[in-house]
């Protein structure tokens, strides 16, 4: 058989407001930046071809002198994202060139592996699109902005996403020319234009660092891993 392309996008652009001052995906984890742990774990993936590395601004240099350091030969290019993680997704896209499947990954999950990232391959190849997700464990009610509870949601039937997420090149390609509505992850959009998307079992050490609090999680998850 013919081994498909695979290609994946980190989309590491974020503006770590909730971070108290400090860079996230630069942050260090282990003793080596956030971001440096999720390009590894894709530098290992023997599925993934080659990759691209979206960035803030700020970090576009230090982040293009990080993988000449690394010697990491699977980054085809790093380049430059924008405030919404949409159109970050989309720079990435746009910078890929062509393959047959597209892996989309936040940059702050640091504690991502090889095994999931091939899972979600392999989920993927059922409908076009998988995403990792975990089983809510919390009860969710809906509330309106008096926090005045509406509706209590049946918890068995609630997911909460992750990355990595996978889709067939064709349907993200499509999904981001034709689909304009802001939105806060890439399997929205393809919902939005009628494909299935599969949901896959991800981790629960599979955390996206957002405040100084998940960087002291991802610390002891990275120790006792």
């Amino acid at each position: 058989m013919i081994k498909q392309k695979v290609g994946a996008i980190i989309v590491a652009a974020g503006e770590s407001r909730r971070m108290g001052g400090v860079d996230k995906v630069m942050a260090l984890l282990g003793g080596k930046a956030i971001l440096a742990w999720v390009i590894d774990a894709f530098q290992r993936c023997s599925s993934i071809d080659h990759m691209v590395i979206v960035v803030s601004e700020q970090n576009l240099e230090p982040c293009r002198q990080l993988v000449a350091g690394e010697g990491w030969s699977k980054v085809s290019d790093v380049c430059l994202g924008s405030r919404r993680r949409q159109d970050s997704a989309a720079a990435g896209l746009g910078r890929l060139g062509q393959c047959d499947w597209v892996v989309i990954h936040d940059g702050a999950r640091p504690l991502i592996t090889v095994d999931l990232i091939e899972r979600g391959l392999e989920a993927a190849g059922e409908t076009g699109a998988a995403v990792a997700a975990m089983p809510v464990t919390d009860t969710i009610k809906v509330a309106g902005d008096d926090r005045l509870v509406q509706e209590t949601l049946p918890r068995h039937s609630l997911w909460a996403v992750q990355t990595p997420q996978v889709f067939r090149f064709d349907i993200i390609i499509e999904a981001y020319r034709q689909t304009e509505a802001e939105v806060t992850d890439d399997a929205t959009l393809v919902e939005m234009l009628g494909y299935k998307v599969k949901l896959y079992l991800g981790t629960y050490d599979n955390i996206k660092v957002t405040t100084p609090y998940d960087l002291a999680l991802a610390e002891w998850l990275l120790y006792h891993r």
